[in-house]
């Protein structure tokens, strides 16, 4: 029996570090996942256990050379960003893989924008928000500061070009990943930012590689087609700009609710970047307008106060279906909370006081119809310059009626789907060489969709 042509998919995440291999219709066919525990870097800060992270993906590399029921055709990854791992010439780790959320110092990042034209302008130019070791550029010039590389000739790769690294031994750069909220970028110009050369880092940055290229490599007497890797957020978007060539725009949920427009190219304003939006470079090279809310988190601190008012597990809210009713007598009440509500930031139910609720589902309700205020605010963002007929919702307000139904009230005139897409990042990743490996047209269904047509003549209140 001939084995299954297959791409393997490489999806790091700050938790789970998976592999998938998929077939040529982008099904999932093999899958494992492996967490590891952070370690602390010089300083005491949590950090990527780098060693073990690297074990994983030669052991795993090594293993799918031993696969017999699949033929490897093609080998990518993606990875979080604003992440760097600083390698010497013998491809060997010398600093930690520090963590974006680790401090950074406040009088390096004062005298970096005093020399360099300010936040605001900086902010501009490079599409990135000022968000300390969030913006990788930040951290190298830190470490330039500090004198890490000091007597080292050692190159930075972003992390899932450090993977692709492990298997090709060819140090590149991509894209996404230097385009993706880092300040190294001048969107501009379409080319690095001048401060990168001069301040001496532009020689520790590898050639930059197509995003949708790939290389050649031979390994345990096979040869591989291999990726360069890309950002999480750009191969997220993949599977989206494959199906869908008409403006949309998609509302990733989780933690954090992302709106993406990869139609916008209009360059950001200082309001719009004050209001937590920013821009990244496609795998093709195109920017996307984005904006964040803190949705997700909000919702899993709120539903725990209306557990604990209500006597209800803390998972009671997936069984609430949307009522328009509810809706309806929510908004002829006087809401005397609305005036003390801020954007961008935390709705007002925090304010709101769940006594006068008559039952959960009324004050669930309210609690969507809050975050949902915040929400359109967000999502229009993204749509000046550039508006859409549709919008896609993936992730878990997807499956939420109440917020689907209350999103599709908020943009009258806009087509609302929730959107499933199966391991849209590792997706993504596949798709974007696809050229390469499959001798299959793209499938028709790698998403599905379910349609939310609201009430035109509502408002989110």
């Amino acid at each position: 029996m001939s084995s299954l042509p297959v791409i393997a998919v490489f999806d790091v995440g700050k938790t789970n570090k998976k592999l998938f291999l998929f077939d040529e219709q982008y099904s999932i066919v093999y899958e494992q996942t492996h967490q590891f525990e952070e370690t602390l870097d010089e300083d005491g800060d949590p950090c990527e256990n780098l060693e073990k992270l690297t074990s994983w993906g030669r052991h795993s590399f090594s293993e799918l050379s031993r696969l017999k029921d699949f033929d490897i055709r093609a080998i990518n990854f993606t990875a979080y960003g604003a992440s760097f791992v600083h390698i010497d010439e013998a491809g060997l780790p010398i600093l930690p893989l520090f963590n974006y959320l680790k401090p950074f110092p406040e009088d390096l990042k004062k005298a970096f924008f005093e020399k360099y034209g300010g936040e605001v302008a900086m902010a501009m130019e490079t599409a990135s928000p000022v968000l300390d070791s969030l913006n990788s550029g930040l951290q190298l010039y830190r470490l330039q500061q500090e004198g890490k590389f000091e007597g080292k000739k050692s190159f930075s790769l972003h992390l899932p070009q450090y993977m692709s690294f492990l298997i090709t031994g060819k140090m590149y750069s991509d894209i996404t990943s230097i385009g993706c909220h880092t300040m190294l970028w001048h969107f501009r110009s379409n080319s690095y930012h001048p401060w990168v050369n001069e301040e001496k880092i532009a020689h520790r940055l590898a050639p930059v590689f197509p995003s949708d290229g790939v290389m050649h490599s031979r390994a345990h007497s096979k040869d591989f087609t291999v990726g360069v890797g890309l950002h999480d957020s750009s191969a997220a978007l993949i599977p989206y700009l494959s199906s869908f060539h008409q403006p949309f725009i998609l509302i990733s949920t989780g933690t954090w609710c992302i709106s993406l427009n990869p139609f916008n190219e209009t360059p950001l304003t200082p309001e719009q970047l004050r209001q937590d939006c920013l821009a990244f470079l496609s795998y093709l090279g195109r920017p996307v307008k984005a904006s964040r809310l803190f949705a997700g988190y909000e919702h899993e601190e709120q539903i725990k106060r209306l557990a604990a008012k209500f006597q209800k597990h803390p998972s009671y809210f997936e069984t609430v279906q949307f009522n328009r009713r509810f809706v309806e007598i929510l908004q002829r009440r006087n809401d005397e909370k609305e005036g003390l509500v801020r954007f961008p930031g935390p709705s007002v139910f925090r304010l709101r006081d769940l006594g006068g609720f008559n039952n959960y589902e009324e004050a669930y309700h309210r609690l969507i119809m809050d975050i949902m205020r915040q929400q359109v605010l967000s999502t229009r963002l993204v749509m000046e310059g550039q508006p859409v007929k549709r919008i896609f919702v993936d992730g878990g307000f997807g499956k939420n009626s109440v917020y689907m139904n209350l999103l599709a009230d908020g943009f009258p005139g806009v087509e609302v789907f929730a959107a499933t897409v199966p391991q849209a990042t590792a997706m993504g990743a596949g798709l974007a060489v696809h050229r390469h490996w499959n001798r299959q047209d793209l499938p028709s269904d790698l998403i599905a969709l379910k349609y939310y047509s609201g009430n035109s003549t509502a408002q989110p209140q």
